[in-house]
């Protein structure tokens, strides 16, 4: 028996939250006596699982298709989930395991817990802690069904190493029918994604111009973080919509979140109250945000951020 794990990956590259659920199922299996079997799709760099406990890897050449095809994907780990007869199959809380999660539990007959922060407080029957209603409560969760499907919260188990030996074997991918189309595809330019980010700089209005944007870049840079921006500044095309993070955007779950300039309107806050640290820089005292947030700044951004920037290059070098 096993746990099966789908290795999130973009451009061959294991994607840090595919670590994290790696990390996370080596955790359960050492507490039941399993093995941890991972599904990767064009991996280029296997051997980075050798640090990471993932005992077994089948590893799918898409034989050409480079895109996440929900379709295929989920037939193909369905397919592994039942060779292996696991019982549990973790995967991330992406964009894109957010969509696979319930169609892999439908495709095996399991049971589909999301938003899972903690590893499992008893196995028989299973029981998990769930984060709810826009990250503003947690409920316990326990799970009745022989077969179960957890998609882990980003950034709420961390990275744990365990040296070992990965046995890599070469799977088939899923001839399944799908209707899936590729016409165009936008890449980023970010250095760092908004979703594998543990830091994440976000401006907002106040800013005043797409010009005075160098000032979350710049301080970006300096802590290695990803740069977001509030809906009304996508919508005006100051930035692109990939960088909208909020309840209608991409969600955040950094450890840390910086928000320059953002008022903090009540779908921006929902969007990111998954950050461990929250850190407001705003002019006006009355901002939504500072209720919210852990630390805040009242001042102007024009001179807080560079300020601050210095300060932070000063102690790097």
């Amino acid at each position: 028996m096993a746990v099966v794990v789908y290795l999130e990956s973009q451009e061959g590259q294991i994607k840090k939250a595919g670590l994290e659920v790696a990390s996370y199922a080596r955790a359960i299996a050492d507490a039941q006596g399993l093995n941890v079997v991972g599904v990767g799709f064009n991996l280029e760099n296997p051997e980075q699982l050798n640090s990471f406990g993932v005992d077994k890897l089948y590893l799918i050449n898409t034989q050409g298709d480079q895109f996440f095809d929900i379709t295929r994907y989920g037939e193909s780990i369905a397919e592994i989930v039942t060779k292996e007869n696991a019982k549990l199959c973790v995967v991330s809380s992406s964009a894109n395991g957010r969509y696979l999660g319930p169609i892999l539990a439908a495709k095996i007959n399991a049971a589909y817990l999301s938003n899972v922060v903690s590893l499992p407080s008893q196995y028989e029957p299973l029981q998990v802690k769930r984060s709810c209603f826009t990250n503003k409560a947690f409920n316990i969760t326990q799970s009745h069904k022989e077969i179960t499907v957890l998609s882990l919260s980003s950034n709420s188990f961390g990275l744990k190493e365990k040296p070992g030996t990965t046995e890599v074997i070469e799977g088939s991918y899923s001839s399944a029918t799908t209707s899936l189309k590729v016409t165009t595809v936008d890449k980023t330019s970010d250095k760092v994604t908004i979703a594998d980010a543990d830091i994440v700089v976000s401006g907002g209005r106040g800013l005043k111009g797409p010009e005075h944007w160098h000032l979350i870049e710049d301080l970006a840079d300096v802590l290695g973080a990803a740069t977001a921006c509030s809906k009304p500044v996508s919508d005006m095309g100051w930035r692109p919509h990939s960088e909208h993070v909020g309840q209608t955007g991409k969600p955040v779950a950094s450890n840390l979140y910086i928000a320059i300039g953002v008022s903090g309107a009540i779908q921006h806050l929902a969007g990111i109250n998954s950050s461990k640290v929250k850190v407001v820089i705003n002019s006006d005292p009355e901002a939504p945000f500072f209720k919210a947030a852990d630390y805040g700044i009242v001042g102007d951004a024009f001179e807080v951020v560079p300020k601050l920037t210095e300060k932070l290059k000063a102690r790097k070098v």
